[in-house]
């Protein structure tokens, strides 16, 4: 059976095998691997936020910055550490509310919604 890139494959393409590169080393494959591994882990356990969330930070001109990104991770991880469900992160003049057991931002609020000064339905709060 012939292989393309590494991969048994039971057919060959039209063009034929020819300019189809060699096998990698198992020391290349397994560098990428790693890379790949640990991508994926940081992109499965990063932030997400949801459609309503993005919404919110869009209609209510809230900018959220490379930095405030870190502070919200680091935050949320603060959060799951003590076994929060639903937890509000302030940030500055921001407000997140996160669900945790998802990775989840589900709303987000900036100084003029906040002063309406209640929140309801979350079990935390960490200010970041």
């Amino acid at each position: 059976m012939p292989e393309i890139n590494g991969i048994r494959v039971p057919f060959l393409p039209l063009g034929g095998a020819e300019g189809i590169s060699k096998p990698q080393s198992q020391q290349k494959t397994g560098e990428l691997g790693g890379k790949f591994d640990s991508m994926f882990s940081r992109e499965l356990n990063s932030l997400k936020f949801s459609k309503h969330a993005r919404a919110r930070i869009s209609s209510r001109e809230i900018d959220v910055s490379v930095s405030d990104m870190k502070r919200l991770q680091t935050a949320f991880d603060s959060a799951k550490a003590k076994g929060a469900k639903d937890s509000l992160i302030l940030l500055d003049n921001k407000a997140f509310i996160v669900n945790v057991a998802n990775k989840t931002i589900v709303t987000a609020m900036d100084q003029k919604m906040m002063d309406q000064k209640v929140v309801t339905n979350i079990d935390s709060a960490v200010i970041a």
